[in-house]
């Protein structure tokens, strides 16, 4: 199939309002596939690289996958929300589904010949896993707020939409050196952090035309790095820009030298090793081929339901009571107060839904989409920061829709506050897993809800924590960022956690100091504490904390932190320090081979 049969008459099923094409006869020979694997018919090195390709992932538990399924720009719809809900009762053991930094939602601990039936719930409603793992292009995130921001340059909905079409089952994808993370963000405050992403495409506006600025070459992990400019300015509406993406990723195809460590096969180290201006040059080289000729229909690429004129054509008259005035019980002016944001279309608002842990539950994937249904247009996305964003929400339904998500247990306050915690699994479930991240997200809520949080600088500092050094919790870039590690201690070893301090990503990108000690994990929350408690002490006339950090020497910390590092001997009164959180044995480091870099 060329480039130009791939691309032309794609339009989605409208019933499914699907973005992604998903074909009935790929999960069929998946199965068959799964099959074969079962009776011995594949090596497992082999069959590992062919799941990985269809979404499957393998854990850290003997004989468990976990299954990712992509929402582009983060979109979900009621009825994908109730399929997803499906799923996760039909197949899931502890029956929940985890809400990714990267708009995804896994689901772990699924056996291998049930994904097949999992695929096509999900495919009925217009979703897939296909290329959600392995050493393809993975799911693009975008920006909650597209389409409805006050601040917002342009909707980079549908051309996110016409990426991951153009780019779905693509003749490289699944075939590079390793994976490519991308992202678009539609306004001035990137929400979608572009500039931590190997490719980020963000909205611009010059001389009255619409357009884009490439950023390429950023990601965390070992080697944090901000992406540079590729091109300053690409008009959005000339195909040529998915052209110059494709060009790149012909050229980190062809890289030998990054091809042969799969630990620096990321197109940030080529960029970084040959210089953006000669990546580009390269980039202009390569599209002289004729494999860039053919051309784009790349209106036929953007095609997606336009919301605002369908919610405009149902309710045309707005709620006439203002968010300001609203007024409510004690808890839900609180609530209101950090999870509800005015949308540019007057009367309507949308509400971020705080996601503990990024976890959701059978029942509550349910009862999100009857909320979808009643009151946000059948719409949500998916945040980048394991939350989820009702849209279309009228004013004068907020009430009604708190009092909903009370039923549900999502009701909490504090939308990206300091108790609004991101994790990744760790080793709940994956093979690179050090520590209990998920634990340690725990703990700190925990010792946090006992913490007088209402000192706004405390309130708007952003805690993030990766159960290894990889970063999939982005802790390179919070403003408090832990890592999991291991230490020694008189009996043996500790999990333990690294820290970053100062990270951003609300106002630019900028990547955390690393503090040169190490913290046993069971003390880590002592360690928030002493950190806040020193912050309060010494800050200046409201200086915020990354300001406050900036201008101390990182010995200060390391030595708050050094407090902390003695675990005693393993006995009984020093047993818990030689115990990750949410564990109940001595800890012992058990790290698998990663099927990342597969």
């Amino acid at each position: 199939m060329t480039t130009a049969d791939r691309t032309i008459n794609w339009v989605p099923n409208p019933e499914t309002q699907s973005v992604l094409k998903v074909l009935p006869e790929e999960i069929t020979g998946f199965q068959s596939e799964v099959e074969k694997f079962r009776a011995g018919g594949w090596e497992e090195a082999e069959f590992m690289a062919f799941r990985l390709k269809q979404g499957v992932y393998g854990q850290r538990q003997p004989d468990a996958q976990m299954v990712r399924i992509k929402f582009p720009f983060g979109g979900i719809n009621d009825k994908q929300m109730d399929a997803v809900g499906e799923v996760v009762e039909k197949y899931a053991p502890l029956k929940k589904g985890h809400l990714t930094t990267r708009e995804n939602i896994q689901i772990h601990h699924i056996l291998i010949q049930h994904t097949p039936d999992l695929m096509r719930i999900i495919g009925d409603v217009g979703l897939s896993t296909r290329e959600a793992c392995g050493n393809t292009l993975r799911n693009v995130t975008g920006c909650p707020r597209a389409g409805v921001s006050v601040n917002e340059i342009f909707d980079i909905s549908p051309y996110a939409a016409a990426y991951s079409r153009f780019f779905l089952r693509h003749e490289l994808s699944g075939i590079m050196p390793r994976k490519v993370k991308s992202a678009f963000s539609g306004c001035a405050d990137d929400c979608a952090i572009t500039s931590i992403h190997d490719v980020g495409v963000k909205a611009k506006i010059q001389d009255g035309v619409k357009g884009f600025e490439i950023v390429m070459g950023g990601g965390l992990s070992i080697f944090p790095k901000v992406a540079p400019t590729l091109y300053d300015f690409v008009p959005a509406d000339d195909p040529k820009w998915l052209r110059i993406i494709e060009a790149a990723l012909r050229i980190f195809n062809r890289s030998n030298q990054e091809r042969a460590n799969r630990m620096k096969a990321r197109i940030k180290f080529l960029i970084d090793r040959i210089g953006i201006d000669e990546f580009r040059d390269q980039i202009e080289e390569e599209l002289k081929g004729d494999w860039a000729k053919p051309a784009i229909d790349l209106p036929a690429l953007m095609v997606l339901e336009d919301e605002e004129a369908e919610v405009l054509a149902n309710n045309p008259k707005p709620s006439k009571v203002s968010l300001a005035d609203l007024d409510g019980p004690a808890d839900f002016m609180e609530w209101k107060s950090t999870n509800v944001e005015a949308q540019r279309q007057d009367g309507y608002n949308l509400v971020f839904v705080a996601i503990t842990r990024g976890d959701l539950f059978t029942e509550q994937f349910h009862g999100l989409a009857e909320i979808m249904r009643n009151h946000s247009n059948d719409r949500a996305r998916i945040d980048v920061q394991q939350n989820l964003a009702l849209r279309w929400v009228r004013t004068d339904a907020l009430v009604d829709v708190y009092h909903e998500l009370k039923k549900l247990g999502l009701n909490a306050s504090g939308k990206h506050t300091i108790t609004d915690i991101v994790t990744c699994p760790g080793t709940d479930s994956c093979k690179l897993g050090i520590t209990s991240s998920m634990g340690l997200n725990q703990a700190l809520r925990d010792t946090l809800a006992d913490y007088d949080t209402s000192d706004a600088l405390i309130n708007q500092i952003h805690i993030k924590a990766s159960g290894c050094p990889n970063s999939c919790g982005q802790h390179h870039i919070a403003n408090i960022g832990f890592h999991g590690a291991v230490m020694k201690g008189p009996g043996g070893q500790v999990p333990a956690y690294e820290l970053f301090l100062g990270g951003e990503y609300e106002d630019g990108v900028k990547i955390g100091t690393r503090i040169k000690a190490r913290v046993p994990a069971k003390k880590a929350p002592e360690v928030l504490v002493q950190l806040l408690d020193f912050y309060k002490a010494n800050r200046n006339q409201g200086e915020k904390f990354n300001a406050f950090v900036d201008r101390q020497d990182t010995g200060v910390f390391e030595a708050i932190v050094s407090e902390f590092k003695d675990v005693g001997p393993l006995n009984r009164d020093n047993l818990s320090n030689y115990m990750d959180w949410e564990r109940n044995a001595v800890y012992k480091l058990e790290r698998g081979e990663g099927e990342c870099a597969v």
